[in-house]
């Protein structure tokens, strides 16, 4: 299969040919989920034909991957004694009893699945829809493009397309992109076609190596090749996720280290689903023999937030 490399001046010529800035209007924070309209919302809810729903989330260690910190139930200032009691994550008072965690994480990298927001990314000090990076601030977060956009929640189809099957490998190499011909052979080999305001998810297996070896360190991984951008710009694809943090690295380009990353959320405000498992969703689609399903993912409404750790939810 021969696959088409853009050149380096063709990735940063993206950021011109596929924005999406002023498509619906010039105070638009939602981005490519403008293409999800009432209508596909409606077809992803006939895609459910059987019922069975799968998480395509891991799950979060505690406290390995979160900072767990003891604090008072809120509920138990209210209590005979309060006054008296320590800050516990455990009591139990003969019939009375609770438990409670304030815990902390880090969502963005290479391991917890998460949302990324179009402020999640500045290029040349702008933000998706042309809004200057100083509307972010440390202290308050951002007043554009956070990921409360959202807050009424992602409900559309998902196609998942399985490259590593479509290369016959039980996952693709560290460093090897995901070109359209595979998303193509994979469209083919599963008998499903993305279709505008869908949400394509990636499997490149690097779920399967993670359940089989652990999490894998290391700045080199599998993914959407940036010649992809255009295919998803044209696709009028709403979402996308993959079982990596979607862009392969190295990327291929020493101007544009993250440019799915970098053109995607930032031209054409294409939201990001990143670190899915996958593997139970394979399963269960090859199972079934159905490659597309209603996805639904419901960010916490966080306040100014880049983005946030999510749990999606596949139905067949």
């Amino acid at each position: 299969m021969q696959r088409q490399t853009p050149a380096q001046d063709d990735v940063l010529g993206y950021f011109d040919t596929l924005s999406n800035w002023g498509r619906w209007g010039d105070d638009d924070q939602l981005g490519t989920l403008n293409h999800i309209t009432d209508d596909v919302r409606l077809a992803a809810a006939r895609a459910v034909r059987h019922g069975r729903s799968v998480s395509c989330a891991w799950e979060v260690a505690v406290p390995e991957e979160m900072e767990r910190a003891t604090t008072a139930c809120p509920c138990a200032a209210d209590m005979p004694g309060a006054e008296h009691m320590p800050s516990p994550t455990f009591r139990n008072d003969r019939r009375w009893g609770f438990s409670t965690e304030r815990l902390g994480l880090t969502f963005h990298g290479n391991t917890i699945t998460h949302l990324d927001a179009p402020c999640h990314i500045f290029w040349d000090g702008a933000m998706y829809n042309g809004r200057p990076h100083e509307l972010v601030d440390a202290d308050k977060g951002s007043a554009w493009a956070a990921v409360t956009a959202a807050a009424h929640g992602i409900v559309t189809r998902g196609v998942l397309l399985d490259v590593a099957a479509v290369r016959g490998v039980p996952w693709l190499e560290p460093g090897q992109g995901v070109f359209p011909e595979d998303l193509e052979e994979a469209e083919r080999r599963q008998g499903v076609r993305v279709r505008p305001g869908d949400a394509v998810l990636l499997r490149t297996g690097r779920g399967r190596l993670r359940h089989e070896a652990g999490p894998q360190g290391g700045y080199e991984q599998a993914g959407w090749h940036a010649a992809c951008l255009p295919w998803l710009h044209e696709r009028d694809v709403a979402l996308i996720g993959a079982d990596t943090p979607q862009d392969v690295q190295p990327s291929g380009y020493a101007d544009v280290l993250m440019p799915v990353h970098a053109v995607g959320l930032v031209a054409m405000g294409l939201w990001l689903l990143d670190n899915c498992d996958l593997e139970a969703c394979t399963a269960t689609a090859a199972e079934l023999g159905q490659w597309d399903f209603q996805l639904a993912v419901a960010p916490v409404r966080f306040a100014g937030v880049s983005g946030s750790p999510v749990n999606p939810i596949a139905t067949f």
